[in-house]
């Protein structure tokens, strides 16, 4: 007989084994006396298991991270958890109360971490989430997207060389899935110092809603959470294609001021050497073309029309295998195909 789990305490309070519960971590109060909290939702299965943690809005205005923590709380696979799920759909109340990416003296809390109790504004929020939620997990997914006026495709950030992360992208599932740095400040390099593993989804737009990057982050956290053992294979998508790797990508940045046309967009496979827009002055006298340096996928792109010199235009993840990349896109497609994903108001 499987041993029935003992409640987990959160902040001293206790959540009993087949329950959820909202738990209220005190942070601040706002100029006008306005109380603010971290809330984080415990859902607490009745079969042992890992603890894993599911965060966005570290930056405020990453809104289609709450988006997917709010869908995923809803998904029908939860209802027989194994182990532990901590959601805070909103780290960074300040910011997104204020549609800012930032905190109000403008640090950015994402570099803010291991953060401390003394510190400022920044480093007191990123203590308290890296202590009370971090800390007691096994491992975690943090939600991002790429700011305003820019669009980012469905990817996984990984750090190289840690095999128990590249399994879990593995299983997530996104259209690409790059090795990257670790930043100092950032909740990353804090948690994996602590040995908490954590997986980072970047996807979409600031102040946006985007359905396919949103229903891709779902089935992706769900497919983990089963590849972790917390949740069985029924309600889960399936994975139609692996994740293209890479472990190179190129900025391309406006070489002159001016009126930007984009003929590629996220998503879209481009040859070294390809076009991919054009900058003209306001009259037509002059025009500069974007040239790829590289063969790969843009993950990323501005969606300004108006650029000034320097400007970054596209994101490029340099690949090697054109027909692997092309069905890992038609893999991520699938899930717009799908039926709405266990939630009557899936489309906003």
């Amino acid at each position: 007989m499987t041993a029935r789990p003992a409640p987990f305490v959160l902040a001293g309070q206790e959540i009993a084994p087949g329950t959820r519960r909202m738990i209220e971590l005190p942070v601040s109060t706002l100029s006008d006396h306005t109380p603010v909290t971290l809330s984080v939702q415990v859902v607490h299965g009745r079969r042992p298991g890992p603890v894993m943690f599911a965060s966005a809005a570290v930056h405020g205005d990453e809104v289609i991270g709450v988006d997917i923590v709010r869908r995923l709380l809803r998904a029908r696979p939860l209802n027989g958890l194994a182990g532990t799920l901590m959601a805070v759909p909103i780290v960074n109340t300040f910011g997104f109360l204020n549609h800012s990416r930032y905190l109000p003296d403008r640090r950015d809390l994402n570099r803010c971490f291991p953060g401390s109790p003394s510190g400022s504004l920044g480093a007191r929020l990123a203590h308290i989430f890296l202590t009370e939620v971090v800390a007691r997990a096994d491992f975690g997914i943090d939600l991002h997207s790429a700011a305003i006026q820019r669009q980012n495709l469905p990817q996984i950030r990984l750090t190289a060389g840690n095999k128990r992360l590249a399994q879990m992208g593995e299983a997530f599932g996104a259209p690409v899935m790059m090795t990257s740095r670790l930043r100092d400040g950032s909740l990353r390099m804090a948690a994996e110092e602590m040995g908490v593993d954590v997986l980072l989804y970047e996807a979409g737009e600031g102040l946006r809603f985007d359905e396919l990057a949103a229903r891709t982050g779902v089935a992706g956290i769900l497919r983990v959470m089963q590849a972790q053992g917390m949740i069985g294979a029924r309600g889960v998508p399936k994975l139609r294609a692996r994740p293209v790797v890479s472990d190179q990508s190129s900025w391309h940045r406006a070489e002159a001021s001016g009126l930007f046309r984009a003929w590629r967009g996220i998503g879209d496979l481009v040859a070294e050497g390809e076009t991919l827009g054009a900058i003209s002055n306001p009259f037509g006298h002059a025009e500069i073309e974007v040239v790829s340096d590289i063969q790969g996928i843009v993950i990323g792109r501005t969606n300004m029309p108006v650029v000034n010199e320097g400007d970054a235009l596209f994101h490029i993840a340099q690949i090697w295998r054109t027909a692997h990349a092309e069905a890992a896109m038609e893999g991520m497609e699938a899930h717009m195909e799908a039926q709405p994903l266990w939630d009557e108001d899936e489309i906003i």
